[in-house]
């Protein structure tokens, strides 16, 4: 097994690679915000994410149900864009993980954590599969209940790499300046 899920990315590209799916991801997000904001209804409080954690095919039908048709194109685009979202996010967030590896900062788990968002985008997309069955009518428990126990660990792989993200840029930030003031006799 590689040491982390990039290594077809050319170490020389890995930097370009991320500042551009960091862009992309951003966007994105900033698309889902306003084509998701139709969906947020008394029945699916916090719009998309309400319906990725639904659980049951009786919460899942009475958020889609509180969705007119505006809603149901926005909820249904809003799914399909996620399938560009999820590539972009692992990809920004997995080589963030993978450049303060390189860098020093905890490498294993900065590799572990590239890995993770992998593992994250996979749920990612097996969950959208199930959010989009029961958006076309579906009315099986199994499509709403499979979409929350992705949605749950992908939540929780994107935070971890996100919380390495931000410790590794502090210590990056500290480590610089500690290293600049010895390196100039400070």
């Amino acid at each position: 097994m590689p040491q982390h899920p990039f290594t077809w990315i050319s170490e020389s590209a890995r930097v370009l690679v991320f500042i551009v799916s960091t862009v992309l991801a951003v966007l994105i997000m900033l698309a889902l915000q306003v084509l998701g904001a139709p969906m947020k209804t008394d029945a699916a409080p916090a719009g998309i994410i309400s319906y990725e954690l639904a659980g049951n095919y009786e919460r899942a039908a009475l958020m889609v149900q509180s969705w007119r048709t505006s809603a149901m194109a926005a909820a249904g685009l809003n799914i399909g864009l996620d399938y560009l979202f999820l590539v972009s996010y692992a990809l920004a967030i997995g080589l963030v993980c993978v450049l303060l590896a390189n860098r020093g900062f905890v490498p294993s788990l900065g590799r572990l954590f590239a890995w993770g968002l992998i593992l994250a985008a996979s749920l990612d997309a097996v969950e959208n599969f199930g959010l989009i069955q029961t958006l076309l009518g579906s009315t099986r428990d199994l499509w709403p209940v499979l979409a929350k126990w992705c949605a749950i660990p992908k939540f929780f792989l994107v935070l971890l790499g996100l919380l390495y993200a931000l410790a590794g840029g502090i210590w990056t930030v500290i480590y610089k300046s500690t290293k600049g003031e010895h390196d100039h006799g400070i």
